[in-house]
């Protein structure tokens, strides 16, 4: 594990005499209608963000055979001399072609962390409030006529629900994200791999993790990187994490691996946990700001439409 991932103990750190209640395994009451009510209205205020504009025509553009007009490029032998800039050949004496933007469904990947360290929480457990989020960007990418997929993960892409598009198809993901596995080790930079291969179309890949993963995150995202993939960075933690009230002679123990170490836990040690978890979040967003990608941080006490409307307001998501 590489220095800046010192402060990964805090995904675990639970006496073992206290059994842990997995109340992730509880998903029922998840997208009630209430939830459903706050899709809406966060669809509704995605659209007065920018400008009134519906955003259901916004795709993807490549170079193409389209209507609207791109670049030029010289002539080559074989090309269809109907796209010849004539106009330019009179000016530049030059044989040039017109080229024009085609136009392509945008693709939006939901990848949703669903390890064990994602299980622990309050008020609700970090998987709960990722689902939300999860479920919440999907609502909006399917009602602007996206093609959203959604992809948990955890030591390895746990299954995945296709991409599909139309508002009607949010009971789906409801549907999808109640009965998905979860649990297993947090391994980003494979799973990461994995979808890669397993996805041609290139888009927006939301990753939504606590990004406690042994090995750091840099694989993982820079996979996504090189594969033209646009990835999009959601941590999500709790604030116990960042802050715990833990004190005397502890048993601690990683709720990931099983591991126990016994430790003494002073204010110096909590302070010194404490330097050493912010760093290693702040070392995500430098990194995130460095290569260009999106980066949001939230904790579980802070709703999960705030977020969303955070986002939107930023100018993040969609464009």
């Amino acid at each position: 594990m590489p220095a800046t991932t010192a402060a990964v103990p805090d995904r675990a750190v639970e006496p073992p005499a206290a059994p842990r209640i997995n109340r992730a395994d509880d998903r029922s009451s998840l997208f009630d209608e209430r939830f459903l009510k706050t899709l809406e209205h966060l669809h509704m205020v995605s659209r007065k963000v920018f400008a009134g504009n519906l955003r259901a025509e916004r795709r993807t553009r490549k170079v193409g055979s389209g209507i609207e007009f791109a670049d030029h490029r010289t002539y080559a032998r074989g090309d269809d001399f109907r796209y010849i800039d004539w106009n330019l050949y009179g000016r530049l004496d030059k044989l040039l072609l017109r080229l024009f933007e085609e136009e392509e469904d945008l693709y939006i990947y939901i990848l949703i962390d669903v390890s064990d360290s994602m299980s622990i929480g309050a008020p609700l457990p970090k998987l709960h409030y990722a689902m939300q989020v999860g479920a919440a960007l999907s609502y909006v990418g399917l009602a602007n006529l996206d093609r959203v997929a959604i992809i948990p993960f955890s030591d390895r892409l746990i299954d995945r629900l296709p991409p599909s598009r139309g508002k009607n198809r949010i009971f789906r993901v409801f549907d999808f994200l109640r009965k998905c596995e979860i649990g297993g080790q947090t391994q980003l930079a494979e799973c990461m791999k994995t979808f890669v291969t397993q996805n041609k179309r290139r888009g927006l890949a939301v990753l939504i993790s606590d990004y406690y993963d042994p090995v750091g995150f840099e694989q993982g995202l820079n996979t996504l990187r090189y594969n033209k993939f646009e990835p999009f960075v959601l941590q999500v933690y709790d604030q116990r994490e960042a802050n715990p009230q833990l004190h005397g002679d502890l048993a601690l123990v990683d709720c990931e691996t099983g591991d126990t170490r016994e430790v003494t836990v002073s204010r110096a040690l909590l302070e010194a946990y404490q330097r050493e978890h912010e760093r290693y979040c702040k070392e995500l967003e430098a990194y995130c700001t460095r290569y260009a990608m999106a980066f949001f941080r939230t904790h579980t006490a802070i709703a999960f439409d705030q977020l969303v409307l955070k986002i939107f307001r930023s100018g993040g998501f969609l464009r």
